[in-house]
C-alpha cells in the first residue's frame, strides 16, 4: 500500500514541470515593493524584482514618471534576441552587453512596450513606457529608472516568453495581492506558439506541376501551323534592363 502511494508521488512529481496554465496570462506591479508578479487563471507563476522610476509616479509630459492604473502589452520587441542585446529606437544595434557593464544604460534583452487603458495613464504608450532588460542590475529593488519597468536580463526574457500580447498590467502603489501559488514548474503557454498543420502547399505543388506540363504543349501548337511571313517586314529590336527594387527608450 504504502509502495504504491510512493510511487504515485513520484509520478506526480515528475509530471509537476510539465504543468501549464491554460488561462490568459496577468501582471501587478508593486512601486512600493518593486516588485513584478506574472499570474495565469489566479495563480502566482513568478515574482521578480524590477526597478520603476526614480521620478514617483504618474503620466505628466515631460516628468519621466511611471505610470499607475491598467495598462496593456501593446508590442513585443527582440524575438531570439540575445540577452544583453542592445537596443535603440526599437532596434537591435548588433552590441550585446554583460550585467553592470560600467558606464552604459541603454535598453536590452526584451521590450514589452505597454498602453494605457485608462485616463491617469493615456499617455504610457507615446511617452515609450517598456518593461525591459537593463544592464544596471545592482540598481534592481529600488526606483532608478526614467519612466519604464527595469528589470534583470534573465527576468524579462522569462516573463516575455509568458506573456502575449494584449496581456493585461497592472501598476499599483501599494504591496502585491496575496495569490495562491501556482503548481511547481508552472509556465503560461501561449496559444501563439502552437504550430498548425498545413495543408495546402500540397495542393499549390499540384497546380504548379500541371501548369509546367500544359506549356509545352501551348508551344508545340502554334508550330504545327506556322503562319505565313510578310515580305520585307522590318526587324525590331527589343533590349529589356532588369532594375533592382530595391525608438525610443528610458
Amino acid at each position: 500500500m504504502f509502495r504504491r502511494l510512493a510511487l504515485v508521488a513520484i509520478a506526480f512529481i515528475a509530471l509537476a514541470p510539465s504543468l501549464r496554465a491554460e488561462g490568459p496570462s496577468r501582471v501587478i506591479i508593486s512601486v512600493k515593493e518593486q516588485k513584478l508578479m506574472l499570474m495565469a487563471e489566479g495563480a502566482r507563476i513568478a515574482t521578480y524584482p524590477i526597478s520603476t522610476s526614480k521620478f514617483g509616479v504618474g503620466d505628466a509630459w515631460g516628468h519621466m514618471t511611471t505610470p499607475l492604473g491598467f495598462l496593456q502589452v501593446a508590442e513585443k520587441i527582440g524575438d531570439h534576441a540575445p540577452v544583453g542585446a542592445v537596443f535603440r529606437n526599437r532596434r537591435f544595434t548588433g552590441e550585446i552587453l554583460k550585467p553592470n557593464a560600467p558606464g552604459r544604460d541603454p535598453v536590452i534583452t526584451r521590450i514589452i512596450w505597454l498602453k494605457g487603458l485608462q485616463a491617469e495613464n493615456a499617455h504610457a504608450f507615446s511617452r515609450c513606457i517598456y518593461i525591459h532588460g537593463t544592464p544596471e542590475e545592482r540598481t534592481i529593488g529600488r526606483p532608478a529608472s526614467y519612466g519604464c519597468i527595469r528589470m534583470k536580463s534573465r527576468d524579462v526574457a522569462e516573463l516575455y516568453a509568458q506573456l502575449p500580447i494584449g496581456a493585461i498590467v497592472e501598476i499599483v502603489n501599494d504591496r502585491l495581492p496575496n495569490v495562491p501559488k501556482a503548481p511547481a514548474g508552472t509556465t503560461f503557454a501561449l496559444q501563439s506558439v502552437k504550430p498548425e498543420p498545413k495543408a495546402e502547399p500540397e495542393q499549390v505543388v499540384a497546380k504548379t506541376e500541371t501548369v509546367e506540363k500544359e506549356k509545352p504543349a501551348e508551344k508545340e501548337a502554334p508550330a504545327a501551323k506556322p503562319a505565313p511571313k510578310p515580305a520585307k517586314s522590318p526587324t525590331v529590336k527589343k533590349s529589356l534592363q532588369e532594375q533592382p527594387h530595391f525608438g525610443r527608450g528610458a
